[in-house]
């Protein structure tokens, strides 16, 4: 005898996490919501329920979707500053593949556990080094600051390519417009100034409060 189909697409919380992430990825936050994430699976709103409490849990395992793809690996292997650029950089790929969730991500890492075990794992590889605790703390979060703000969008797309906009009113942007046709190189080139330049100022503070004890 043949077994009835289920009347509803049988749900899980990994399809539920992966549609909303397509929205979000897509709309932004404020697109998602349970209704809209049911209509897209199709099912009803209250089937959401039984795997989520809440909207808020969703967008937890979200975000916590998102910082599991965060490499963790180079840390306790050799240099602590060559760890904290490779982890800087899989961080600044995980958070620009999904930017209209950097908002949400930069309240903390609050409850969720892959991102939790980020923040455990920056702050054990910075102290293990002989960073004193609170300089530990203040380098994560300032190392947090950094890659957000550069996984947010692209400085050089926000620039109009028409050079007419820049001829009478903005000399010192003369060439502004080329911007957009080379927005990656531009970008990622920023993203790695910045960073060597982070942390090569973390190593010069490192002699300081470090080797000098």
């Amino acid at each position: 005898m043949p077994v009835a189909r289920p009347r509803q697409p049988v749900l899980s919380r990994q399809r539920i996490v992966e549609v909303a992430t397509a929205i979000l990825d897509k709309e932004g936050l404020d697109a998602l919501s349970t209704r809209r994430l049911a209509q897209e699976l199709g099912v009803r709103a209250p089937s959401l329920y039984n795997h989520f409490a809440t909207k808020d849990a969703i967008l937890d395992a979200v975000a916590d979707a998102i910082i599991a793809q965060v490499d963790l690996r180079m840390f306790g292997k050799g240099e602590w500053a060559v760890a904290l650029t490779e982890w800087a950089r899989t961080y600044r790929r995980a958070l620009a593949a999904h930017p209209n969730a950097v908002p949400f991500l930069a309240h903390g890492p609050a409850l969720r556990p892959a991102a939790l075990a980020l923040a455990d794992a920056v702050y054990g590889a910075l102290v293990e080094a002989g960073w004193p605790p609170s300089y530990a703390t203040r380098i994560g979060a300032a190392m947090r600051y950094f890659v957000a703000g550069s996984s947010l969008g692209s400085f050089a797309l926000g620039f109009p390519d028409d050079p007419s906009v820049y001829a009478q009113r903005y000399p010192n942007l003369r060439d502004a417009h080329r911007l957009r046709g080379r927005h990656r190189q531009v970008d990622d080139g920023a993203f790695e100034l910045g960073l060597a330049t982070l942390v090569r100022g973390f190593e010069t503070l490192y002699a300081q409060v470090v080797d000098a004890r």
